[in-house]
């Protein structure tokens, strides 16, 4: 899988090694294995769903998301930056590993009592999938665990997502 992650450095600004999964998701056998790994993170021991939807985080964790949740047999919920989402939101503010952001979520997208299963590619700095976290139980639902396919280590991603389980393919 590393094979098929390219390093852009200086991306999207100075100082940033980004982390480009177009190769990876061009190779059907490789997507196809880390869709399946994702969504282990959906299951219990016994191979069953144990999550209603999965939420998936603008931009690239909404094409990991979606087809985590059709593994699933699950709802695909996207989480979207301010302004992009067309009713009534809830939303969040928080900083990234280079900048700040908002993210929104339907208020209606997730109901009381369900569980999510947040997926993205990236945990870094871990305020998207802290956010994503506020926003589902703003809704009333619960954040079941995060699942990426790759975590940075030497940012503090796994200290934001405190208490919640997370689901890491690969730690970088």
């Amino acid at each position: 899988m590393a094979r098929l992650i390219a390093d852009v450095a200086d991306y999207p600004e100075p100082g940033v090694l980004f982390k480009d999964i177009t190769p990876l998701l061009a190779d059907h056998t490789a997507f196809t294995s880390v869709i399946e790994a994702l969504a282990a993170a959906g299951r219990d021991e016994h191979g069953r769903t144990v999550v209603d939807k999965v939420a998936g985080m603008e931009a690239r964790g909404f094409i990991l998301a979606a087809p985590v949740a059709l593994a699933l047999g699950a709802g695909f919920v996207p989480v979207r930056k301010a302004g992009k989402l067309p009713r009534a939101t809830h939303a969040v503010s928080y900083d990234l590993e280079y900048g700040q952001a908002t993210l929104e979520i339907h208020q209606d997208a997730v109901a009381p009592g369900e569980r999510i299963l947040l997926v993205d590619d990236v945990l870094a700095t871990g305020g998207t999938a802290a956010a994503t976290r506020e926003l589902i139980e703003a809704c009333g639902a619960t954040a079941h665990a995060v699942a990426v396919l790759m975590e940075l280590s030497f940012l503090p991603g796994r200290e934001a997502v405190g208490d919640l389980h997370l689901h890491a393919l690969t730690t970088i």
